[in-house]
């Protein structure tokens, strides 16, 4: 009989807690899985995106580069690992998620720690003045996907915790993106619960934002 190789090692817990739902929410959007291999890839072009998601999984993983095809280049982190490959499968990730993601198990205690991930992965804000009617102020903060499965577990939970429904658009042409989006009040109500301290992991650049347009309407995080 040959040698069999070495048995795989579970290097990262499995046990439930604010990092891990956060790195979880990373995937979600910005990760992929093999159909073979049991490969997991997070890529991002925030360098502090990967440093944060090493830090939630407690790798140390080198960073990598990848070229898109269209001579831009992005980073990544990879790395095999069968135990946590099924860990994922099980919480409702599959490879090929991006149209077919839908509702996931992700314990109540850490939704919004999950929901950060996902905003610093395909999430976004964007504030202006509307002329129209006199010192109105304009926020919004939103969650993009390719599946509408997905937006609307998202929209569907975040209803049940917090009372706020959201609004679902549409864009792009061929590759057909939906956005939940919360306006204002319910926008601030939302980000309270994901920044719900001073020190949860986040994108720094993303955090910034928010906390200058808070300012501008006299709120803080």
């Amino acid at each position: 009989m040959g040698k069999r190789g070495p048995k795989p090692k579970k290097i990262i817990s499995e046990k439930w807690d604010s990092n891990l739902a956060y790195a979880i929410g990373l995937l979600v959007t910005d990760g992929c899985m093999s159909k073979t291999g049991h490969l997991i890839d997070l890529t991002s072009k925030d360098r502090e995106q990967l440093l944060n998601y090493s830090r939630c999984l407690n790798i140390k993983n080198k960073i990598g580069k990848k070229n898109n095809g269209h001579g831009q280049m992005a980073l990544r982190i990879q790395f095999r690992n069968v135990f946590f490959y099924k860990f994922l499968i099980k919480i409702g990730i599959t490879p090929a998620k991006s149209k077919t993601l839908g509702p996931l198990k992700i314990p109540d205690k850490y939704f919004f720690d999950f929901l950060r991930g996902c905003f610093d992965g395909d999430g976004y804000t964007y504030s202006y003045w509307d002329k129209r009617w006199k010192s109105s102020f304009m926020f919004y903060i939103g969650f993009a996907s390719a599946s509408i499965k997905f937006v609307h577990w998202l929209q569907n939970t975040i209803f049940s915790r917090l009372g706020i429904k959201g609004h679902i658009t549409t864009a792009g042409l061929k590759n057909i993106c939906y956005q939940l989006k919360y306006a204002k009040k319910d926008g601030f109500k939302l980000m309270k619960k994901m920044f719900y301290a001073p020190d949860v992991i986040c994108l720094t650049r993303k955090r910034l934002k928010i906390e200058e347009t808070l300012s501008i309407v006299g709120k803080r995080l």
